[in-house]
C-alpha cells in the first residue's frame, strides 16, 4: 500500500550561479587579469621582448656604420645610421606607449558607454554612440601614439647623430669600440 501522507513540497531547483556557468580556468584568468601587478608584468614583458628583438637590428646598424665609415669620410653614413636608430627607438616607444594606453582606453570606453546607458539612451542609440565613441577613441590614440613615437624618434636620431659625429671626430675613443656592443 502507498503511504497516504502527502510528500513535502519540493523546493525549486536552485538556479546555477554565475560562477558555475564558466569553466574554472576562465575564472582564474579573470581574477589574475584584474590585478594591477599583472598588467605591470605584462608591460615589462612586452617591452623587454621588444628591446631584445631589436637589439640585433641595432647591432647590425652599428656594424654597417663602422664598415661604411672606413670607406667614406662624409657625414652621410652617420646621418643614415642616426635615422635608423631613431626609427627603431621610435617604434619601441610607440610599442611601450601602446601597452600602457590599451587598458586606459578600454576603461575610458566602458565608462562612456555606462554613462550613456545611465543617461537613458535606448539600445539602438547606445550601439550607434558606442561605435562612434570607439572610432573617436581609436583615432585619438593613434594620433597620440604617432606624435609621441615621432618625437622619440626625432630626439633619438638627433642624439645618435651627435654621438656618431663626436665619436668620429676622435672625442669618443677608438673606432672599433671595445667589443662589448654597448657603445655606439
Amino acid at each position: 500500500m502507498a503511504d497516504p501522507s502527502p510528500s513535502p513540497p519540493r523546493s525549486p531547483s536552485p538556479t546555477p550561479s554565475l560562477t558555475s556557468s564558466f569553466p574554472p580556468w576562465s575564472l582564474l584568468l579573470l581574477k589574475v587579469l584584474s590585478k594591477r601587478r599583472t598588467w605591470v608584468c605584462l608591460f615589462l614583458l612586452v617591452y623587454s621582448v621588444l628591446i631584445l628583438s631589436s637589439w640585433r637590428l641595432l647591432l647590425s646598424i652599428r656594424s654597417w656604420y663602422a664598415a661604411s665609415l672606413a670607406s667614406s669620410s662624409s657625414p652621410i653614413p652617420a646621418l643614415y645610421a642616426s635615422v635608423l636608430y631613431g626609427a627603431v627607438f621610435g617604434l619601441l616607444s610607440m610599442g611601450a606607449a601602446l601597452a600602457v594606453a590599451v587598458p586606459a582606453t578600454v576603461v575610458t570606453w566602458i565608462t562612456v558607454l555606462v554613462l550613456l546607458t545611465f543617461a537613458g539612451r535606448r539600445r539602438r542609440a547606445l550601439v550607434e554612440e558606442g561605435q562612434r565613441a570607439t572610432r573617436d577613441i581609436v583615432v585619438l590614440v593613434a594620433r597620440v601614439l604617432l606624435k609621441e613615437g615621432n618625437l622619440a624618434a626625432a630626439l633619438c636620431a638627433l642624439a645618435s647623430f651627435v654621438a656618431l659625429i663626436v665619436r668620429r671626430s676622435g672625442g669618443g675613443g677608438s673606432e672599433e669600440g671595445t667589443g662589448s656592443g654597448v657603445d655606439l
